[in-house]
């Protein structure tokens, strides 16, 4: 069984390599990207401009000159501001509009890719995975995208180039002591944001640990409210309850004390920096080497440095927990399935059916051997049945059919052709099945038989329909084909749902036609009907079928009795009961149950 790769974003350190896999979904436009990027610029340029329109407003406005002349160039400076400001907000806008379509596309066919994937991997990976898991790794990874693009390059990025701006025009106009408390300001700022964040990730943890166990002990005591009558146990369920309410509460405190450290650090190091750039700046005013205005300039710049750093201990988390989330869904593309098709696979074609199994031995595990040596025809046209005991192997033999799984010996042949040698999609194409449980999507009746063959007509589904003796029930329904059968057909009964199956198998019209035990589950009127339908659908096709009730393949031209993955017996019905051997055994127990029963 494969080992899980999944990473809990609490707990994972950042790879900051996912970004080079993203990167091929980002390129289908180009030219956005680089308008995007662009505008980006553009944006911050004109907010680092904005504090010199202060400044030189300050300035003007303390001019030794006329009152016009002041009035005069501080409205333009003031317009200035105002144009400057809403170019911020404009290029910002607009550059959110050009990348939008970029992240969205690039969701889209990640959330595709991995869709395809997940298609093309084995039936082994199928069934050992856990499905909500599954679920949450695709919509937490493809949500990650559009956040690392929104907030990496939209937030995180545009403010290291503002810093870098500042930093370098405050060095050119001020000289290096402005430039160096910004500086060294701003990595201690940053350093102790992602220090103090991964130090809180323990209690955010524990909040919501504690939550989700307070919420399930709530829901499952009111969810058993009649036993907690029944015994009298209110109160041994409050105190329970209040147990993991007094966990909740210390972790609610742990977490508030911890982000009042955060705040309260993050606060220290901007009072610091602002502090120290009014002490340089008021000093250099007195001693005339800067204006009211310079003064102005760094204190408006100062302030506009930190603002977008005060989220930066979320945004660092949720960056880092959407890289972890993307690695996750990565981590699904690289799973290689165990049954590929070979570089020079051809098509199968099938004209008669015909169906051969030689020396085929397989194995999940080495150490748990399945089949050994099965041998046995099916020849076109004829109806054949394999019974046994459960784990005798026959619902493998389904599965190497299909080619779910290759035989790790021998071979299984369609009209002389190894299937081994053909494409997967094409061996399936010629193969009808009637499963045991037939699990229906959450769609109409109709929808769900054009399974079978999404390009058929309304005609050929009516006769599908007719064929499989479900037009009756059908005409029942108020809506008719148009009926919801409910998540996995759970509005349908167990006989209802193997007529939609059979249906479906006719409407697809494969030479070969499996029936896996496709009646163990009905009662017996159901089954006689259903057996019916099987009879009129089966005429001139070849039949493969899977029985655990014998008395449904007593018709059967040959039965095949397996026995730990062996073939112990076969012949037809009354040649096998001749024999006195295994199928004799389980005959005569099943008629003794019936009746009994």
């Amino acid at each position: 069984m494969r080992q899980s790769r999944y990473n809990d974003p609490e707990d994972a350190s950042i790879n900051w390599r996912v970004l080079t896999k993203l990167l091929p979904y980002l390129t289908e436009f180009k030219t956005r990207v680089w308008l995007a990027i662009s505008c980006l610029v553009a944006a911050k340029l004109a907010s680092v401009a904005l504090p010199f329109i202060l400044k030189d407003t300050v300035d003007n406005l303390n001019l030794n000159t006329t009152k016009e002349v002041i009035m005069a160039a501080t409205i333009g400076l003031i317009i200035a501001y105002g144009v400057l400001r809403l170019a911020n907000v404009l290029f910002g806008e607009i550059r959110d509009t050009l990348f939008g379509r970029v992240t969205e596309r690039a969701m889209r066919r990640l959330g595709l890719t991995v869709f395809n994937h997940l298609h093309k991997l084995d039936l082994d990976f199928h069934l050992s995975r856990q499905t909500g898991g599954l679920s949450r790794d695709i919509e937490r990874g493809t949500s990650g995208v559009s956040f690392l693009m929104r907030f990496l390059i939209f937030n995180i990025g545009p403010t290291l180039l503002e810093i870098g701006m500042v930093v370098g025009l405050l060095f050119y106009n001020y000289g290096a002591s402005f430039a160096l408390v910004i500086f060294v300001s701003v990595v201690l700022y940053v350093f102790f944001s992602l220090k103090a964040t991964d130090w809180r990730t323990k209690y955010v943890k524990e909040v919501n640990q504690a939550d989700n166990n307070t919420t399930s002990r709530a829901i499952d005591s009111l969810l058993n409210f009649e036993t907690v009558k029944y015994f009298n146990n209110e109160k041994f369920e409050a105190n329970r309850y209040d147990v993991d309410l007094e966990k909740w509460e210390n972790a609610r405190r742990k977490n508030r004390l911890s982000l009042f450290a955060l705040n309260g650090g993050q606060a220290f190091i901007i009072a610091g920096a602002m502090t120290s750039m009014m002490a340089l700046a008021a000093i250099n005013v007195a001693n005339g080497n800067m204006t009211i205005g310079d003064f102005v300039l760094v204190n408006a710049f100062t302030m506009q440095i930190f603002m977008p750093l005060n989220f930066l201990g979320f945004v660092y988390r949720e960056i880092r927990g959407s890289l972890t989330n993307i690695e996750n869904l990565f981590a699904l593309l690289e799973q290689q399935p165990a049954i590929v098709d070979k570089a020079d696979a051809k098509e199968l074609h099938v004209t008669k059916g015909e169906i051969v199994f030689e020396n085929v031995g397989f194995a999940y595990h080495k150490d748990r051997q399945i089949l050994e040596n099965v041998n046995f025809v099916v020849k076109a046209g004829t109806k054949v049945a394999v019974v046994g005991e459960s784990g005798a192997g026959k619902s493998t033999l389904v599965k190497l059919l299909f080619r779910f799984y290759d035989p790790t010996a021998g071979s299984i042949k369609i009209d002389g052709q190894d299937i081994a040698q053909y494409t997967q999609d094409s061996v399936r194409q010629h193969i009808g099945i009637v499963p045991q449980d037939t699990v229906l999507f959450n769609d109409t009746l109709y929808e769900n038989i054009r399974y079978g063959r999404p390009d058929a007509s309304e005609e050929e589904i009516q006769e599908a329909i007719k064929l499989a003796h479900l037009d009756a029930f059908v005409n029942l329904l108020p809506d008719k084909g148009d009926t919801q059968v409910g998540e996995r057909g759970l509005k349908l009964s167990g006989g209802e749902k193997q007529r939609v199956s059979i249906a479906r198998t006719i409407l697809k019209r494969p030479p070969i036609m499996v029936f896996d035990e496709a009646t163990s589950s009905l009662d017996s009127q159901s089954e006689q009907a259903i057996l019916s339908a099987l009879r009129e659908i089966a005429k001139g096709y070849t039949s493969f079928m899977i029985a655990h009730r014998l008395s449904t393949i007593v018709d059967a031209d040959i039965i095949i009795v397996m026995d730990k993955g062996q073939i112990a017996e076969q012949g037809s019905h009354s040649d096998l009961l001749n024999l006195n051997g295994i199928y004799t055994n389980l005959w005569q127990a099943q008629q003794k149950n019936t009746n009994t029963g």
